[in-house]
Parts: C-alpha cells; sequence; structure tokens
C-alpha cells in the first residue's frame, strides 16, 4: 500500500520560486486572461521585454494558480510550458507553485491545487475590496494536506495526464478546424476570392446580388431571462447559457452554464445551432460584447439563456454564414463599437436593430454555410468528448487525491 502524510502544503512544494531574469531582455508573458479555464495548460503567446517591473516570475513547468476574484472562482490554474525561454514573467495576480525536490513532482501538485481541499479554503481567505479581493499567500501555503510517496503520486499524476492530453488533443483539432473555416471565411468575404469572382459583376463597389441591410431586415431580437441570484444558486432546473457562454472572440465556453429555477417563457428556450451575441460586457480579463456564440448540438435536452444576450430569431440569412461574419469578419468588433456605459458596456437592443451592413448573394452564404456546418459538426463532436473527458477526470481527481482510490 502507498504510504500518505498529512503536512502543510508550503513545507512540501516551492512557493513563489525565485526566477532571475535579465533587464531588457525579451521574455515570455502570460497574463490571466491568457489561462483557460477550461484547459490544463497555457503556452506561450507573446514575449516583451523585462524592465524590472512588478510582476509574478515563473520557469516553464511551473503551476500558475490565479489569487484575485473570480479568476480564483472560475479556477484559472494552469501548467506553463515555455518553447523560447526557460523563464518568463506575468501578472501580479498569480501565485506560482513548484514541485519540491524529494518530496513531491510538480505535475502531482498541479492537481493537487486543482481540488476542492485547496480552492475553497483560498478562496475563503481573500479579503480586499470588493471585486478585487485577493487570496492569502501565507493561508495558502499553512493549508494541511494528504501527500503521498513520490512513485504514488507519479502514478496518479500519470492516470490523470491521460484525461487531460486527450482534452490538449481534441483542442488542437479544434482550433486547426476553426482556423481552416476563418480562412477560406476570409479568402471569399474579405479577399473577395469567391468562387466565380473573377466573373462577378460590381455595382457601387459590391458585387451583384450583395446588398445593405439592417439588423432587423434579417431577424428579430429576442432578449433572454433577466434573473435574480436565488434562481441560479441552487445548482438544479434549466440549463441557462449567461455571458461566460460566449468566449472572448466568439465561440461556445461550455463553462458558462448554470442553471435556472424560475419560471421560463418559450421565446427564452433555444434550440442547437441558434446564434446568439452578448449585449453586456461586465467582465475585465475577456471582452465580449458584440461576440457571437451558437447552441451547441447534441448536449442539452431543454436550454434558455440569459439577458446579457440576445437571440437572433428567424434568421432569413444562413445562419453559419452570420455566425462567422460575426466571429471572422469583423461585425462583432463593428457591433461593438455601438456599446455605451462607464463600468458596464451595454448594447441598446432597439439602437442594434438598425445597425446597417453588407451581406453577400444568398448563393454564396449557402456555399460557405454548407462548408461551415460540416467544420461545426466536427467541432461540437470534440467539444462532447472534451465534456465526457473533463466529468471523468474530475470524478477521479478527489478521489485518486485523498487516497480513497488505491492506485497498484
Amino acid at each position: 500500500m502507498s504510504k500518505w502524510r498529512e503536512i502543510r502544503l508550503g513545507e512540501v512544494i516551492e512557493f513563489n520560486p525565485k526566477v532571475k531574469l535579465k533587464k531588457g531582455k525579451r521574455y515570455p508573458v502570460i497574463g490571466i486572461a491568457d489561462i483557460s479555464e477550461n484547459e490544463f495548460n497555457v503556452y506561450e503567446k507573446d514575449k516583451i521585454i523585462y524592465t524590472g517591473q512588478s510582476s509574478s516570475k515563473f520557469e516553464s513547468g511551473d503551476i500558475l494558480f490565479s489569487r484575485i476574484t473570480p479568476c480564483l472562482e472560475n479556477r484559472k490554474i494552469a501548467r506553463v510550458f515555455l518553447r523560447s525561454e526557460k523563464e518568463g514573467f506575468g501578472s501580479t495576480e498569480l501565485f506560482i507553485f513548484r514541485g519540491k525536490e524529494n518530496e513531491t513532482l510538480t505535475n502531482f501538485i498541479s492537481y493537487l491545487v486543482q481540488t476542492d481541499t485547496i480552492v475553497l479554503p483560498a478562496i475563503n481567505s481573500m479579503s480586499g475590496a470588493s471585486g478585487r479581493q485577493r487570496a492569502d499567500g501565507n493561508f495558502v501555503k499553512n493549508l494541511t494536506v494528504k501527500i503521498p510517496d513520490l512513485k504514488t503520486q507519479e502514478k496518479i499524476a500519470h492516470i490523470l495526464s491521460a484525461y487531460d492530453e486527450l482534452i490538449e488533443n481534441n483542442n488542437r483539432r479544434i482550433k486547426i478546424l476553426e482556423k481552416l473555416a476563418e480562412e477560406i471565411y476570409k479568402e471569399w468575404f474579405v479577399r473577395m476570392r469567391f468562387p466565380g469572382y473573377k466573373n462577378a459583376k460590381f455595382t457601387k463597389g459590391i458585387p451583384e446580388g450583395w446588398e445593405n441591410v439592417k439588423i432587423e431586415d434579417i431577424c428579430c431580437l429576442v432578449r433572454g431571462i433577466s434573473y435574480s441570484t436565488p434562481e441560479i444558486t441552487g445548482g438544479c432546473g434549466i440549463p441557462m447559457l449567461t455571458l461566460k457562454s460566449v468566449k472572448a472572440f466568439g465561440g461556445y465556453d461550455e463553462n458558462g452554464i448554470k442553471y435556472f429555477n424560475g419560471d421560463a417563457k418559450e421565446r427564452h428556450f433555444v434550440k442547437d445551432g441558434d446564434l446568439l451575441i452578448a449585449i453586456t460586457d461586465m467582465t475585465q480579463d475577456r471582452r465580449v460584447i458584440g461576440q457571437a456564440c451558437q447552441v451547441p448540438k447534441n448536449h442539452f435536452n431543454k436550454l434558455v439563456f440569459s439577458a446579457d444576450l440576445i437571440l437572433f430569431d428567424g434568421l432569413r440569412v444562413n445562419k453559419s454564414y452570420l455566425y462567422s461574419y460575426l466571429k471572422y469578419g469583423g461585425l462583432s468588433n463593428y457591433i461593438a463599437m455601438y456599446s455605451n456605459g462607464a463600468n458596464v458596456l451595454h448594447l441598446n437592443q432597439n439602437m442594434l436593430k438598425k445597425i446597417k451592413f453588407i451581406i453577400a448573394s444568398e448563393d454564396l452564404q449557402n456555399k460557405y454555410g454548407a462548408f461551415h456546418e460540416k467544420t461545426e459538426k466536427m467541432i461540437d463532436n470534440l467539444l462532447l468528448q472534451n465534456q465526457n473527458l473533463t466529468k471523468q477526470r474530475n470524478l477521479l481527481l478527489p478521489r485518486l487525491m485523498n487516497g480513497t482510490i488505491e492506485v497498484k
């Protein structure tokens, strides 16, 4: 049998380990916005010059643990992997964890710090002004945890890593499919190299058959359900799409689902493939106003949506074409320009329906739509696989981490 012992977390990990950076050198930089709530790893995207600015510092393979609300509650926790340098730096709102030699493996600790044993006490330790509360590092270091021997740590991490590797692989495939859809859209409708473009006739600067429309010309706008906090805190009821269901650059985020136990009207129910946009923006780490998402297919029997979203109902254009126009063609950003507000940005529904833009001919819409629907079907299947893999991993995680399930 494996040997487990109770010990303070700070005694078996390196907490905010020292990392030396050279001033004037370019290093990979990671912000909290770069950490996804449904991806286990985070990779370098940008490099900037380190000038000695206040920051968290880490090495490739370290664990980044968000300490500020609401990022900690949303479990923005990931291992960082760098390509160009061994070291990097990032937001001051991150704790950095690393395994301690002869005590713990970083891979094992990366799973331990995702459990309620660490996350919930860390949340309870938060202090500070409302909306900017931060977890207490000393409190987190003094948490009592159960740690097995190194051989058992390795076995547990290997089991859980198998799930995450499959999820990572699916995420890479999703990104490739999304990039393909984007490139085809831009080739046809941005670079204007659509099928038959060489013989196309132009009138007033646009191809024949294309037209100027307002949003109210192509659909009806239906706003979602206004709800009270008690109606979504019970964890039961009808699944509800929320502002968090929309990704920062368009697309569906499965972590945005809440459960609504109030009264829903028929008009607030959505179907597979329905198109919605965000009309409110209350997040600082990801701007979503004007961004679109499609209702995922085969995920829910019933589904409603919140008042932060608007449904494009009864569309009179190809749905896949319009979704791609919003996501890849700049229409979402154009719509967002009409938002207003100080702390909270908002799109007015009456103003929204008057926004004008140019749409392609029906024939081109349908040709692109047929291609995009096949791509979306493949993406939906991969998302569903990831949803199931994540559920299975999350069921195993606490049991493996407290020794309930014995590994051999």
